[in-house]
């Protein structure tokens, strides 16, 4: 049966109106950024009446004294490091996780388990022996360093993440490679992987947001302006006595753009079956 007309255009409504309230805080920001007016004075409509880019391209264009353009050096500070991150977190992470769902071994149990237990940490309770561990290897100020330690958590994440998906993979398939005189390397390599993309996909971009969106280790470890990642230098322009909000949006906005490029270019792998054509129907 067709739904009432009335019950439809209730429904509309009602999404229409969460609609607006979910977008209204957005819309606010966007408005701070496109807003020449220094402080918050906007009004209940959240877009200024004549908008300007003058914060984006203060923003864009800042100079430290030696002449470096600030924003683009931390722009790529923070995509080498969470782009490092990923690829490390997936690199040592996709064998493991294979390895604690398809083989037996002593102390898989509970290596599993210390993978689990190193996620309960928050990040303020490792900061101060993670500083000990860098200050030792001389990594203190600088990215490499900064990729090791967002490594420690992004690989127990994607193991477990990567385990979880592996365990739903058929061993028939594996197995029926077996047969046909593939090695174990082939098998992970030209079976298992390829249908493992989505779970690949969904893991990557969590690990890079973890990266990308970190603020209180990159801002215990690093001191030098020109090696700041973004949240951090975001996070500098909340003075004590005095905030730049027109600033502060437009570095938001700027700093989500990325995460929100990431999310476009691998949303075709986001959603998918898990072994979607591994089996002849």
């Amino acid at each position: 049966m067709k739904r009432p007309l009335l019950g439809t255009a209730l429904v509309h409504m009602g999404l229409v109106v969460l609609c607006v309230i979910v977008l209204y805080p957005l819309l606010w920001v966007v408005g701070m950024a496109l807003s020449s007016q220094p402080g918050l004075q906007q009004g209940l409509w959240p877009l200024p009446a004549q908008p300007s880019l003058v914060n984006f391209t203060h923003l864009l264009t800042a100079q430290d004294a030696a002449g470096h353009f600030t924003f683009w050096r931390q722009l790529g500070n923070s995509i080498l490091v969470a782009t490092l991150t990923t690829l490390v977190g997936l690199t040592f992470s996709v064998t493991a996780a294979y390895a604690l769902s398809r083989f037996a071994f002593p102390g898989r149990r509970l290596g599993m388990t210390a993978l689990l237990a190193t996620q309960m940490f928050p990040a303020t309770m490792m900061s101060v022996p993670l500083y000990a561990i860098l200050d030792k290897l001389h990594l203190l100020n600088s990215l490499s360093g900064l990729v090791l330690v967002y490594a420690t958590t992004s690989v127990p994440f994607c193991v477990w993440m990567l385990k979880g998906y592996f365990d739903t993979i058929p061993k028939d398939l594996e197995e029926a490679a077996l047969l046909d005189g593939a090695s174990q390397g082939q098998i992970f390599l030209k079976v298992v992987l390829p249908l493992t993309r989505p779970a690949l996909a969904v893991t990557a971009l969590f690990s890079f947001m973890t990266a990308w969106n970190e603020f209180v280790l990159a801002a215990t470890f690093i001191d030098d302006q020109l090696r700041f990642t973004l949240p951090v230098a975001l996070q500098r322009l909340v003075g004590e006595y005095k905030t730049e909000w027109g600033l502060f949006a437009a570095g938001a906005l700027l700093v989500s753009a990325p995460v929100m490029a990431v999310f476009f270019a691998l949303q075709k792998n986001l959603v998918g079956g898990l072994t979607a054509g591994g089996v002849k129907g």
